[in-house]
């Protein structure tokens, strides 16, 4: 059955190690954060197959436990394409496990829900992502092609129109003036369509010989590159979604916790240290040592207190050499 526009389902990954006690975290936010949130959370998790030396399953019962507490449902899914070489390809693979016609958003595991989802003005028939995203690909080499070539070659082997991506607003030959976005969460009607398309813009453009990608390294942008081809052939764009919603008020997409203290606002610090303290959540996820330190042992406002949130360093590299310098850094 079709969900309605109003009811959406959410798909995390989880898997063992970092993503599943992440994943646990995510799930306890939602609950905390979105009570209006009347759709399914799925946490899509690899199973064992050629592509990976080892389990990556989570293997610990405990977490499983704790997140069909929260009401997550575990969706297991195979990956034929990409595996361990790639792992941030599981987004890709997960999808086509998804419940097929039901509208999606996908979120990174290291993301916190802030905010009330229920809020949030989805269009799913115009797909959108993440603008919260620097300039990592391309790299144009001297002697080129530019971000022009680059991008107009991909476009052309998709049978795209180029020129109606652009950003006319952005001038030529800079990184924002091309379509790029951060797959820290997307969103569409049908994850096995939106899966379909992805999984095969990004195996074409990782195996097919593009005279104009040579001297580009993909990994690990590969899904990044591949993302803002498949929105535009959906419809979609920069434009799918307005600012200040996700990435925003409603979620924060945090990716490491020593970075979350320096410089993430103090809603999001206050969700974090909330969900995290009932006693069902906290013996679990203290296994994860920085959330054990940081957040459960308050190591974190030692972070915090090194850094003014309103007048930060514009270069994340000087954030993270402060963290290190004060022994403080850790993943």
């Amino acid at each position: 059955m079709q969900a309605s526009p109003a009811t959406f389902n959410i798909l995390i990954i989880g898997q063992n190690n970092r993503l599943q006690y992440e994943a646990l975290l995510f799930a306890a936010s939602l609950r905390h954060s979105a009570p209006g949130f009347n759709g399914r959370l799925f946490v899509g998790v690899p199973q064992p197959g050629p592509l990976w030396p080892q389990n990556p399953g989570i293997q610990d019962p405990e977490v499983l436990e704790a997140l069909q507490h929260l009401g997550a449902e575990i969706l297991p899914f195979e990956t034929r394409t990409f595996g361990a070489r790639y792992p941030y390809g599981n987004k890709i693979e997960a999808l086509l496990a998804m419940p097929e016609n039901e509208p999606f958003v996908f979120f990174d595991s290291d993301t916190l829900i802030t905010g009330e989802l229920a809020e949030v003005p989805f269009d799913f028939d115009r797909p959108g992502a993440s603008l919260r995203v620097d300039g990592t690909w391309p790299k144009p080499t001297l002697y080129g092609p530019g971000y022009d070539g680059i991008w107009r070659a991909l476009y052309d082997r998709f049978g795209l129109d180029f020129e109606s991506s652009l950003d006319p607003n952005q001038p030529a030959g800079y990184w924002r003036h091309y379509l790029y976005f951060n797959a820290g969460y997307f969103f569409y009607k049908c994850p096995r369509q939106f899966g379909e398309r992805f999984l095969d813009y990004a195996r074409t453009i990782r195996d097919e010989d593009i005279p104009e990608l040579a001297g580009q390294v993909l990994d690990p942008w590969l899904d990044q590159v591949a993302l803002p081809l498949v929105i535009h052939s959906f419809g979609g764009g920069r434009d799918a979604l307005p600012e200040g919603f996700l990435d925003g008020q409603i979620s924060c997409h945090y990716r490491l916790f020593p970075m979350l203290y320096a410089r993430e606002s103090d809603h999001v610090v206050e969700v974090l240290e909330t969900v995290v303290a009932p006693n069902k959540i906290k013996k679990v996820l203290k296994r994860y040592d920085p959330l054990k330190k940081l957040v459960i042992q308050r190591k974190g406002a030692k972070i915090r207190a090194l850094f003014d949130q309103d007048n930060l360093p514009a270069r994340e590299q000087v954030i993270r050499k402060t963290i290190k310098s004060n022994g403080l850094w850790m993943r």
